[in-house]
């Protein structure tokens, strides 16, 4: 899985390149591969744009230990230092970072990606913290998802128009996920009586806010010059619904679901959601990747259904949670994600080991149940095993992803 853009410059390839000698040049040479010109070329292109690595090594120590020491000493007497000094020196911070990131972001976007997402991440960071130094200098008493969401309205439009990869996606997903459950939890506390029927609706629409990002970064994938970023925003969106959906079907095999929000109603709602993520990703991406996407988010949603169905029972919920993920790995098979095939079928070969000691609980009683329970482990490896290598995609897919 490929987590930074192409054209960012450092990995094994520009090490190599940076750490290529005259010996190499030499061996080169001799081999009749360059010729002489060509040696004194790259020497002079090499003399011209080198770095001095162990000079920016040492300043690099030394700014670190500055850094360090510059916390210490202000941890050792934050309870000293005013309220108000403290938050002007978080929003001197956090300004500051603002606007170096607006003077110099165009520049760091196209020469050092990798530092504007760094800037990107720490700067949402800086953001975020804020609002929680405000409530602890003036004692508020405001629910998490009020400052959480604030600083997704404040901070998301510059990670979403600048963000690189998956750092600045997951601090988006992260805190866009964070910020609805937190809410949903806080609404659920907040009603009580005969209201808390009716709290189910409110809680089932916010907590799918998420998945709305789905489709979108899908749209923009393929329209924007950071498709890694927008891949990412996709990816974790999905990851969102089958881990909901799994969670689901989990849920119905440990108890019946009772409570409002895991009733029918709830279950059409995220069902029809699902779905209709499911077909604005396939609509946006034409491609056979987009497809097996539109596959697992269907399966994922039809998922919902069946858990309100099998609830309550162990073996129907079990052998819907391994036929969700047997769909996730024929999803994978049709679009060549081997490591998302070989990860589904591992999935499947666990719920079948655990669902057969919840149907023979008694196994582990005894030496013989013990012995059971060991040969069972070790078939359902070795099949998940052969499955996996039988049918997996070849390697040279590996590195493609939903």
């Amino acid at each position: 899985m490929q987590f930074f853009p192409a054209h960012w410059a450092f990995g094994p390839e520009a090490l190599n390149l940076a750490h290529m000698g005259e010996r190499k040049l030499r061996e080169w040479r001799e081999a009749g591969l360059i010729d002489d010109a060509a040696v004194a070329r790259i020497l002079a292109y090499e003399e011209e744009h080198s770095r001095p690595l162990l000079l920016w090594a040492v300043i690099g120590i030394g700014a670190l230990a500055i850094g360090l020491g510059v916390i210490s000493v202000v941890a050792a007497n934050w309870e000293d230092v005013p309220g108000k000094v403290r938050l002007a020196i978080h929003l001197a911070l956090f300004t500051g970072l603002a606007g170096f990131i607006g003077w110099r972001g165009g520049r760091l976007e196209r020469e050092q990606p990798w530092g504007l997402e760094a800037a990107l991440f720490v700067l949402g960071v800086l953001g975020m913290t804020f609002f929680g130094h405000i409530g602890q200098v003036y004692q508020t008493a405001s629910p998490l998802w009020k400052p959480l969401a604030a600083a997704l309205v404040l901070f998301g439009p510059i990670v979403l128009l600048r963000g690189q990869s998956w750092i600045t996606a997951s601090l988006f997903m992260g805190t866009l996920i964070a910020t609805c459950w937190e809410y949903a939890f806080t609404l659920d506390q907040w009603v009580t009586g005969r209201e808390a029927d009716s709290v189910w609706l409110p809680v089932t629409l916010v907590t799918l806010l998420p998945i709305v990002m789905g489709p979108v970064a899908a749209w923009m994938r393929s329209r924007s010059a950071r498709a890694a970023f927008w891949t990412r925003i996709e990816q974790l969106a999905v990851a969102y619904i089958v881990i909901g959906a799994s969670l689901m079907c989990l849920a119905a095999s440990v108890d019946a679901f009772s409570e409002p929000v895991l009733a029918l109603g709830a279950q059409v709602i995220r069902c029809g959601a699902g779905l209709a993520v499911a077909g604005l990703i396939v609509w946006a991406r034409r491609d056979r990747s987009g497809e097996a996407t539109g596959m697992v988010l269907a399966a994922s949603a039809l998922a919902c259904i069946f858990a309100y169905v099998a609830s309550g029972a162990t073996l129907p919920a079990g052998v819907l949670f391994m036929l969700l993920w047997a769909a996730i790995a024929a999803a994978a098979l049709y679009a060549g994600w081997r490591g998302v095939f070989q990860a589904a079928v591992a999935v499947v070969a666990l719920r079948l080991i655990v669902l057969s000691f919840e149907l023979a609980s008694d196994l582990l009683s005894s030496g013989f149940g013990l012995i059971l329970a060991g040969l069972l482990i070790l078939g359902v490896a070795w099949g998940a095993v052969r499955v996996s290598r039988a049918f997996a995609p070849p390697r040279e897919n590996e590195g493609e992803t939903l």
